[in-house]
């Protein structure tokens, strides 16, 4: 397919795909992505979403919505590094009763014990300095779920998970970085929030209940 009419497909592709998100009540999750940067992040919204993501690495994001909110409250509600770290094992303990894995939780203990270490300002430095790398290096951050981490505090790049890069390769892209990058250079919009719309569309699309199509 020539370049031009790809990149034309994957606009329409993407316009078809907010009027769906909307349509099953997701709008708001792109305009809480817009809203997201690193000069408003603060140590608990830090350590939020790096449970967050590292929760979701292999599981189903419905399944963490359920019980997200109990494991906050397990974790001090992130209210900061220390006091975490403080109540490592009881934080642990208290969570594993709704959310089994006990390695994800400990590694999102671990995550707050470098904060608590490092300080949050001097993390923070380092990810503003080169964020993906930086990510990667903390525990189950990976070559994939560093891109979501980094979406998810405020970045603007897109993530390529298994939704995003099989929509990408049905769409003649690379990857996911390739068809955002595409998509957010012809409607102004950022790639974050373009990787949120077709992420979520995709989501609603593989559910057997739904029928979301695309012409």
């Amino acid at each position: 397919m020539p370049p031009l009419k790809r990149a034309s497909k994957a606009v329409k592709l993407y316009r078809d795909a907010e009027i769906s998100i909307i349509a099953a009540g997701f709008g708001w999750e792109p305009e809480w992505q817009r809203k997201r940067t690193l000069i408003a992040l603060t140590e608990s919204d830090f350590l939020r979403e790096a449970a967050w993501v590292v929760m979701c690495s292999g599981f189903r994001e419905s399944i963490v919505r359920n019980v997200f909110d109990y494991v906050s409250l397990c974790f001090c509600d992130w209210e900061n590094a220390r006091e975490i770290c403080a109540q490592r094992n009881a934080c642990i303990d208290t969570a594993s009763a709704k959310f089994a894995n006990r390695r994800k939780l400990a590694a999102i203990a671990d995550i707050a014990k470098l904060v608590h270490a490092e300080s949050f300002a001097a993390v923070l430095e380092r990810i503003k300095h080169d964020p993906i790398r930086e990510l990667q290096l903390l525990p189950f951050i990976g070559p994939v779920t560093s891109w979501h981490l980094a979406k998810n505090l405020g970045i603007n790049v897109a993530k390529n998970d298994r939704h995003l890069a099989r929509l990408a390769t049905a769409s003649g892209f690379k990857d996911a970085h390739e068809l955002c990058d595409a998509i957010a250079l012809r409607t102004g919009e950022p790639k974050s929030v373009v990787d949120v719309v077709l992420w979520r569309f995709a989501t609603l699309r593989a559910q057997p209940q739904l029928s979301l199509q695309v012409s």
